[in-house]
């Protein structure tokens, strides 16, 4: 579903990945877990097309896309892409159901259609209750389903995950994994996932371990 072949990134004179491969199946939750600066949320920013590598090989579903610029980049990462980072990085003027649904009405997807969906994935994270509040109303485990649910809007191919727990406490965060294990079961989706917690790792189908800008297994 996803391959990376040979993915290279340096700033300056420090390279931060040194020839990285990595495969993804589609249905498969696929955590990268490694010391600070071993280069995973590089990596996966890459992956996500939200930074180019210098050298290297991206497919996803048969799509090249470092051959992607511009406003094509921006329509296939919208559409085939879900992001959920350790902040939840909500927009604190609109409701948890207008957050869900900013990345449709981006698509062009129609707003009641958008709506319908967004209010679907609400109440499937245990939020239908909430979709009217704005994040400051909500505790920071909500937020964060708030955020998962946006990241779902677009049907995306692979939800990709930076440090999702990584602002959570413990309890919260082995109730968002729990959540990914979940969405897998139910809809087949597929996550790849940048944490520290090696406990919450174990719940993947797969660990990568990363170390000096390298792949040291999988």
């Amino acid at each position: 579903m996803l391959t990376a072949t040979d993915i290279h990134k340096q700033y300056g004179q420090l390279a931060v990945l040194k020839g990285v491969d990595i495969s993804i199946n589609k249905g498969e939750i696929v955590s990268i877990v490694g010391s600070s600066g071993a280069g995973k949320s590089t990596l996966l920013h890459i992956l996500g097309t939200l930074d180019s590598a210098d050298k290297g090989r991206i497919v996803m579903n048969d799509q090249h896309i470092e051959a992607l610029k511009g406003k094509k980049l921006a329509a296939f990462r919208n559409k085939h892409i879900g992001f959920v980072f350790q902040f939840h990085h909500l927009l604190p003027e609109f409701t948890a159901l207008e957050n869900v649904c900013i990345p449709g009405w981006v698509a062009g997807t129609k707003k009641k259609e958008v709506v319908t969906k967004a209010t679907e994935l609400l109440k499937t994270l245990g939020l239908g209750d909430r979709l009217e509040n704005k994040p400051q109303q909500l505790s920071g485990g909500e937020q964060q389903r708030v955020a998962v649910a946006r990241a779902l809007i677009n049907g995306p191919d692979i939800v990709m995950a930076d440090e999702p727990t990584g602002n959570l406490d413990s309890a919260n965060a082995k109730e968002l994994h729990q959540l990914f294990m979940d969405l897998r079961d139910q809809f087949n989706q597929t996550f790849l996932i940048v944490t520290h917690n090696e406990e919450l790792a174990k719940m993947s189908d797969r660990i990568l371990h990363m170390k000096d800008g390298k792949m040291i297994n999988g």
